[in-house]
């Protein structure tokens, strides 16, 4: 049943076969100039449609885009009605569609039993726009280990379904950037199998990877897909409110692992070379040809976290800007 499915995913990597879309190298600047971190994006019709934490004023925000280019952000919610589980804080959506035309939204809010931790959740829509109906049940919410955050969903070549997410270990303390400066706790990234509903579990989740020492507190946003038989995981490290904030990968000859870190991080702050800084929670496209991700707008401020694209190219465990 999972060969059914046929459409794209966010941020990991799309729900179907690939459509073959243009690189194209960095955009000359932020395409988003608002505050709109954690992007993700879909491509339903011919047009982009990119998702992003809450401003305050939405739950979740979209913008849209005929060309990858050029983008509207449109001032509506896709999820105007938070779960009951949660109190809001919505973080890092990620959207897919299915093989019946619905769409499912995967996101992270905070957790009513203790707001101090988030937990994944899922929604659904006949539209990709919204507005989406939360579940009321959690998806993932290991609060004794941190809390879970940033989802993100993937199709393996055969059809089954896969979503991403991080367990937010930093989230229980330690001291420092992030809260966890002393690396007391793991930040683990989990593989969690779905049914063809996007939603329904199977089995349980297992780890994928983990932070170590040159990832500083804590590694986070998984991205994950899948060119000529290697699996791209790609995530940031570091602190997301620090110069050092990146965006990595890892490669793996299986959707299980084990996982491979590349030796050095796609995105750093000047990887444009001017004045990109602290590009990070990237989402890479179907084929590995496409990626947005956010940056702040001023060195070490955090508080304006803006939307850039950038074309990739993927080919024998190496990634580089195209």
């Amino acid at each position: 049943m999972f060969s059914q499915v046929l459409l794209l995913l966010l941020s990991i990597t799309p729900f179907s076969s690939p459509t073959p879309v243009a690189k194209r190298a960095f955009s000359n600047g932020p395409v988003i100039t608002s505050n709109f971190p954690d992007p993700a994006f879909i491509n339903v019709g011919g047009t982009y449609y990119a998702f992003a934490t809450s401003n305050g004023a939405q739950n979740i925000q979209i913008a849209t885009s005929p060309d990858f280019d050029t983008w509207t952000v449109t001032g509506s919610d896709a999820l105007p009605t938070i779960p009951s589980w949660s109190t809001g804080d919505v973080w890092a959506p990620d959207v897919a569609q299915l093989a019946d035309g619905s769409f499912v939204l995967y996101f992270a809010a905070t957790s009513s039993t203790n707001t101090n931790m988030h937990c994944v959740g899922t929604a659904t829509s006949s539209t990709v726009q919204g507005p989406y109906t939360a579940s009321d049940t959690a998806f993932a919410c290991p609060l004794d280990q941190g809390g879970a955050i940033d989802p993100a969903g993937f199709a393996d070549s055969d059809g089954s379904l896969y979503v991403v997410y991080k367990v937010d270990g930093n989230s229980l303390g330690g001291g420092g950037t992030c809260g966890n400066g002393d690396g007391s706790y793991s930040t683990p990234i989990m593989l969690q199998a779905v049914e063809a509903d996007g939603v329904t579990l199977t089995g349980t989740a297992t780890q994928i990877l983990d932070r170590d020492t040159d990832d500083g507190p804590l590694i986070e946003a998984p991205s994950l897909v899948l060119v000529s038989g290697t699996y791209y995981l790609f995530f940031s490290s570091n602190c997301y409110n620090g110069a050092v904030y990146d965006t990595s990968y890892a490669t793996a000859s299986a959707v299980g692992g084990p996982y491979t870190k590349a030796s050095s991080p796609l995105l750093v702050s000047g990887s444009d070379g001017g004045a990109l800084n602290s590009p990070g929670s990237a989402t890479v496209g179907p084929a590995g040809a496409q990626m947005v991700f956010h940056a702040d707008s001023v060195a070490g401020d955090s508080s304006l976290r803006q939307m850039w694209t950038a074309g990739i190219s993927v080919s024998g465990g190496v990634v580089s800007i195209s």
